[in-house]
């Protein structure tokens, strides 16, 4: 991407969970945020709502999210304010996801990378969305963004944290981490 503004790339909680949980798609996006191959965007409401699905569904990657957070250079932005909420109903088709649309759609970013269906479905109920915001799922970012090819991809495909241990993708990481004394 030499030459290029790095892409400003949004991250749901769906990606920021299963990224921070398991060794595959999500968790490589999450790395080109930490190497700084895009500009990572996210907002309060999405930091929190990964903090509650960790703390009740997956507490024992609780810690892994909490190093990626305090590593990875990303841009804060704000959360959309009651009035915004009000005024944008029926933009999605679940509410709940209306603040981190809305966030993403202020923030101007160029990608809303999300594995909530909600919000990826190519039909009629995600069509105003699309206008307004490029939602991709984790594996599309990377294929389309990224440049990774399907074979890069499929590699991925239910790869464990032990398919990780000595690779020279590990060691990048974690030698970062280690810089500040996490991991992740």
């Amino acid at each position: 991407m030499a030459g290029r503004p790095k892409a400003r790339v949004m991250l749901d909680t769906t990606v920021l969970v299963a990224g921070s949980g398991w060794p595959r798609w999500q968790r490589e996006v999450l790395l080109a945020g930490l190497r700084e191959e895009v500009q990572l965007v996210l907002c309060p409401h999405v930091l929190d709502q990964a903090r509650r699905v960790l703390r009740k569904r997956f507490p024992g990657h609780l810690e892994r999210f909490e190093a990626f957070v305090s590593l990875a250079p990303f841009e804060r932005v704000a959360d959309p304010g009651p009035e915004d909420l009000t005024l944008h109903e029926g933009l999605v088709r679940d509410e709940t996801d209306l603040p981190i649309v809305l966030a993403a759609i202020s923030a101007q970013v160029d990608y809303l990378v999300s594995e909530d269906k909600d919000l990826t479905a190519q039909d009629a109920t995600t069509e105003q969305l699309r206008r307004s915001l490029k939602v991709l799922l984790p594996g599309t970012f990377l294929r389309e963004v990224m440049g990774w090819s399907g074979e890069q991809l499929e590699r991925l495909r239910g790869r464990t944290w032990a398919d990780l241990e000595g690779s020279s993708r590990a060691r990048v990481t974690n030698e970062r981490a280690r810089e500040h004394e996490t991991d992740f």
